[in-house]
């Protein structure tokens, strides 16, 4: 497990001991003891460290079964001197090779083109590169006379990315790069942004602000018609189940057979039974009696029959009171 960066090669001391006997690409295919790990060598600027940059030292490190990766990097000064400005300086590049899990050692200052003196130094077997004919310091390959010693192994380059690629992409989203950092706090002249420039860009991230909240604005309010609708949906599914639920109760109360009317017509014919009692049975000893009427008292006056005239009246009153001394 890697526990701590790559040592550099001017402060390690942990040096190859074993005889540097010069290695054959089968014997080095074929695997070497433990102690005499194949020391191979990558070089390069290594500007912006990318994944294309990784890739290629994982081939250069996994060439062999047992080998030791020795990376160098070129100083500033020669950089700038035979490529070009670059975006990290020496430092910056240096620790970033220092933290990749492939390399074993880092050479600062390394030099443009390899000298019989160096790799003698640093007891360097192989060096690794691409195949392309790299073109620099008036030679057509820097790596020509490597390849003629038999000490060359090529790698593959990774296509869709690299340095020049990820400074194109900054170029041309400058304008959105120069906002971001005005905006972070970063100040016109560190960004090399003129006064008017200044400006423009900040009035853009002003209207983008504004833009943006009214962005929020307008999600937050179809979030909210969303709620509404959502709720009145889920009330009107309660109101229409209610509805239904009062409408089976009252067809079931005052529905053609419903409770109501059940419960009507028992107390229609209680009502009934009431107004007309059931007669006595034909056996019944009253209707063996004669229906001739028992007389009537003699105080019992006719209602139906009135006097004819007051003195009718006078009449029958003196015939009551005859009776009533015969009595006594």
């Amino acid at each position: 497990t890697l526990t701590a960066p790559a040592p550099f090669a001017d402060e390690t001391s942990c040096q190859c001991q074993a005889p540097h006997e010069k290695l054959t690409i089968a014997q080095a295919r074929l695997g070497t003891p433990a102690d005499r790990p194949v020391r191979v060598y990558a070089d390069g600027i290594f500007d912006l460290f990318h994944a294309g940059h990784a890739r290629a030292l994982m081939q250069a490190k996994t060439l062999f079964p047992n080998s030791y990766l020795l990376v160098g990097v070129c100083s500033d000064d020669l950089t700038h001197k035979f490529k070009g400005f670059t975006v990290m300086n020496e430092t910056e590049r240096y620790e970033a090779l220092r933290h990749c899990r492939y390399v074993d050692e880092v050479i600062r200052d390394a030099p443009w083109t390899l000298t019989p003196e160096f790799l003698e130094k640093h007891k360097i077997d192989f060096v690794a590169h691409d195949d392309i004919p790299y073109s620099s310091a008036g030679s057509d390959d820097v790596y020509k006379h490597i390849k003629e010693a038999g000490m060359f192994v090529p790698t593959q380059r990774t296509e869709g990315i690299s340095t020049s690629d990820i400074i194109t992409r900054i170029v041309r989203d400058y304008d959105v790069y120069a906002r971001r950092n005005l905006q972070r706090g970063y100040t016109a002249k560190e960004l090399n942004v003129s006064f008017i420039n200044e400006k423009k860009y900040r009035f853009q991230n002003q209207v983008d602000k504004m833009k943006e909240k009214v962005k929020n604005v307008e999600e937050k309010s179809k979030e909210f018609v969303y709620k509404v609708e959502e709720k009145s949906h889920d009330l009107i599914q309660k109101w229409e189940e209610k509805s239904r639920e009062f409408i089976g109760n009252f067809l079931e109360l005052f529905g053609p057979d419903g409770a109501w009317k059940q419960m009507f017509q028992e107390r229609s014919g209680r009502m009934l039974q009431a107004f007309s009692p059931r007669q006595s049975p034909n056996s019944s000893p009253t209707r063996g009696r004669s229906p001739s009427r028992s007389p009537s008292p003699p105080w019992v006056i006719n209602k139906t029959s009135p006097p004819s005239s007051p003195k009718a009246a006078s009449a029958s009153l003196s015939s009551m009171s005859e009776g009533d001394e015969d009595e006594k």
